[in-house]
């Protein structure tokens, strides 16, 4: 273990630390719900990154992702011809007119959408969420409500909410913000595709360092709720198990209808999402520059320069990673990874563990437009909650950026160079 391995270790304490400061109760913190999820988040990151074989299996995974991302090009080419070609490529003799998100990343969450709808109809997302919600309620000790939401969280993004719909209305706050942040401090398998559209080309192995970190994020966002907003009530679904309340379609081709349609919705939210945000950022730093002060994202950067460097980024690197960082707060997590890709590219990263360290912090949807998201979707499944879900919202927002944050220290903790299983790409 380095410096930087051992300052990313301390870094995951001074996170809970911080988290701990900020609580609402100091006094009820409990002690297995931290120890036992800081402890699988190191046993993840352990597999992840030093025991034999897993390197093969991550690399098999990744493999399989982008042959996925080629196939879901079809439909693409069908429609937007050139436009949907990757830079440089060529195609029945058309070459490339350059990247435009539009035509060559968002499609791909349609695809996604469509492919875990039929994941769910034939029963194997189901199984596998089951699997990862007994894990976190016989072992971490939380409700069985919010850890097959929890749960739920690694594969899929707000419709999560519905796994649980009828005990929302009998959860407890802290519950609540249990739900609230793990739906932000992970990424939906429907997005996830257009972060590795991103950076394949330039970050070996992306894909699966991406599907570790929505895994750790899992576990870390419950941590970090509960020790922000601890349980100070009696959860009905306490130490048991319950079922996914989910309506199964008539046949795989409804299912994969549906899923279609939800991918197009789904576009149309970060379409919109990104126009209205990009542009109130642009007047924000008008403002800002006839007042003669840096903008925004130099600002935020700045702010979040203590946190990259306890999680483990090189001094050098971190102003980068806090502009990174706040860009992913105020404008999601899309246009974060996108300019991620292009300083890898223009190898403006002083470390190679930069990078990785990064990734992993970047891969959730801590943003102010995803608290909007969640907490508007969920009280419109209980309107009665609206109050106590708005009264989380915040708090279960700034859970899930140090959620995030934790699964960059984890990774920065386990990071060797290129000895580390899965960082051949950081060169």
């Amino acid at each position: 273990m380095d410096a930087y391995n051992a300052v990313s270790l301390v870094g995951i304490v001074v996170l809970m630390a911080f988290a701990w400061a900020l609580s609402t109760n100091r006094r009820k913190l409990n002690w297995r719900v931290v120890g036992v999820g800081v402890g699988v988040q190191l046993l993840i990151g352990l597999f992840v990154f030093h025991t034999p074989g897993s390197r093969r299996a991550f690399v098999w995974l990744n493999d399989v992702v982008v042959e996925l991302l080629d196939a879901a090009t079809e439909g693409e080419w069908l429609l937007f011809g050139r436009l949907s070609l990757k830079p440089g490529q060529t195609r029945d003799g058309q070459s490339s007119l350059g990247f435009f998100l539009a035509f060559r990343g968002l499609p791909l969450v349609i695809f996604f959408s469509a492919l875990m709808g039929l994941l769910y109809y034939w029963r194997i997302m189901p199984l596998i969420i089951r699997g990862f919600a007994w894990f976190f309620t016989r072992v971490m000790g939380v409700s069985g409500a919010e850890s097959l939401c929890a749960a739920s969280n690694i594969f899929v993004g707000i419709e999560s909410a519905t796994t649980v719909r009828p005990y929302l209305g009998k959860m407890t706050r802290s519950e609540l913000c249990t739900i609230l942040t793990a739906g932000m401090a992970t990424v939906a398998s429907t997005v996830m595709g257009v972060y590795v559209f991103y950076l394949s080309g330039v970050f070996d192995t992306i894909a699966g360092h991406l599907i570790s970190a929505s895994v750790l994020s899992a576990p870390a966002a419950i941590v970090m709720s509960k020790i922000l907003m601890p349980e100070e009530g009696q959860p009905v679904t306490m130490g048991r198990d319950v079922d996914l309340a989910y309506e199964r379609e008539s046949g795989s081709v409804e299912a994969i209808i549906n899923g279609a349609m939800a991918g197009v919705k789904l576009v149309l939210g970060i379409c919109a999402l990104l126009i209205a945000f990009l542009g109130l950022i642009a007047v924000v730093n008008v403002i800002l520059g006839w007042c003669g002060v840096m903008p925004l994202e130099r600002l935020l950067g700045y702010a979040m320069y203590p946190f990259a460097v306890v999680i483990g980024v090189p001094p050098g690197d971190a102003l980068t990673a806090g502009e990174l960082l706040g860009q992913r707060l105020i404008v999601t997590e899309v246009p974060a990874y996108e300019s991620l890709a292009k300083l890898i590219s223009a190898k403006q990263f002083t470390h190679p563990r930069s990078q990785v360290v990064i990734a992993y912090a970047l891969c959730g949807f801590a943003h102010v437009a995803s608290l909007a998201i969640f907490v508007g979707g969920i009280a419109a499944l209980v309107p009665e909650r609206r109050r106590d879900l708005a009264a989380v919202g915040p708090r279960a927002l700034l859970a899930a950026t140090l959620a995030c944050l934790m699964t960059g220290a984890v990774a920065g903790v386990f990071f060797h160079g290129a000895a580390t299983v899965l960082a051949t790409a950081a060169k």
